[in-house]
């Protein structure tokens, strides 16, 4: 197998703040083997900003020329998450200069942004899409979408998010009544599962619970003050590093993260792993990374994500024993060989077949 030219446009695996993409990334380039880091350009508009989508398609385009001066040497590119606010403006030219198969991962469809203020990235993102030749999907809510708008010829293949390792790291202790949450102290998303957690802990039964959590951001002020009633037995940790992140794990007897509009969530794997046993909502996204005993339906809102924790902080058994059935899900589905396994083998088999017309690129 050749090199792989390996790009990433909403944040490169070099970025400096820690974030799910950017260890997603990091994980697939691990798992392609001899792959090439071609370019650090972030393509992202967080705002719906038109001017800002025109400057940065003009260095896209720049970009693109330069790679295809220095690109002979690529077996094919490698697109990690094209979405409408982070477009793949480089691997659609870039590829097809070159006359290299263009395949992506982690790609979404949403036509409803066609119009208004991502119009023109949502336009660059759906182009790229139909370039692709193959798409490795990671959750059953893309696959949707992309089946219903692929165009012919092309393949789609799930690979399971993974972890970057290949063996299962030291099992946690499990012996005490500590809950962990590990997430970014952000508005949106991350701050409605937050107010979700704050809702459940006062249903808790189990005397002697603690909640460590795991992160810092913009938000945190904000979500700190959710916790206020709890000050005594909650405590935050701050952005860990790796190592501070094994010992939390360690340590927990849960992870607590209802999940709300997450993509999957590394943090799940990453506690899984440990045996440590997951408390999340039945979302799309989430139950594809999540073992089945974890999943509380988010109709029950605060009162089942109690109940959930409740039996799990009561029974050492329990803990013990849905600790140890993470473990084997993760080991079965989401470790480091079993991707690159789902990769290579699907990259040997579109270099096999036949070579897909492709649309002109605008």
């Amino acid at each position: 197998m050749g090199r792989f030219a390996f790009y990433a446009p909403l944040k490169p695996p070099t970025h400096p703040t820690p974030s799910g993409d950017r260890q997603m990334a990091r994980a697939l380039m691990a798992a392609l083997g001899d792959v090439d880091l071609v370019s650090e350009l972030r393509l992202y508009d967080g705002a719906g900003d038109a001017a800002l989508q025109s400057d940065l398609q003009n260095q896209a385009n720049a970009e693109a020329e330069r790679l295809i001066a220095v690109g002979s040497k690529w077996q094919a590119w490698v697109t990690y998450h094209n979405y409408y606010k982070a477009p793949d403006i480089l691997g659609p030219r870039v590829s097809r200069a070159l006359n290299i198969p263009y395949i992506q991962i982690e790609s979404t469809r949403s036509l409803k942004r066609l119009t208004g203020p991502w119009a023109k990235f949502a336009a660059l993102s759906e182009a790229a899409s139909d370039h692709a030749d193959l798409i490795f999907y990671f959750t059953d809510r893309d696959f949707v979408a992309l089946e219903q708008h692929k165009p012919a010829l092309q393949t789609l293949t799930k690979l399971h998010p993974f972890l970057p390792i290949k063996t299962l790291p030291k099992a946690a202790l499990l012996d005490s009544k500590t809950i962990l949450t590990v997430a970014m102290l952000r508005a949106g998303d991350k701050q409605a599962s937050y107010e979700i957690i704050a809702q459940t802990l006062p249903l808790l039964t189990t005397p002697d619970w603690h909640l460590n959590i795991a992160g810092d951001g913009a938000a945190a002020a904000q979500i700190k003050s959710l916790f206020a009633p709890f000050k005594d037995r909650i405590t935050f940790l701050g952005q860990l590093d790796r190592a501070g992140l094994t010992a939390a794990y360690q340590h927990a007897s849960a992870l607590l993260w209802p999940g709300v509009n997450e993509a999957f969530g590394m943090v799940y794997l990453e506690a899984q792993a440990a045996g440590v046993p997951v408390v999340a909502q039945d979302r799309m996204g989430v139950r594809d990374v999540v073992h089945p005993d974890g999943l509380v339906p988010a109709e029950k809102g605060a009162a089942g994500m109690a109940k959930s924790l409740d039996n799990l902080l009561r029974s050492r058994t329990q803990t013990q024993s849905r600790g140890n059935t993470a473990r084997d899900f993760v080991l079965q589905n989401h470790l480091l060989d079993t991707a690159n396994g789902v990769l290579l083998t699907g990259v040997e088999r579109l270099l096999a077949g036949p070579k897909r017309p492709q649309p002109d690129i605008a």
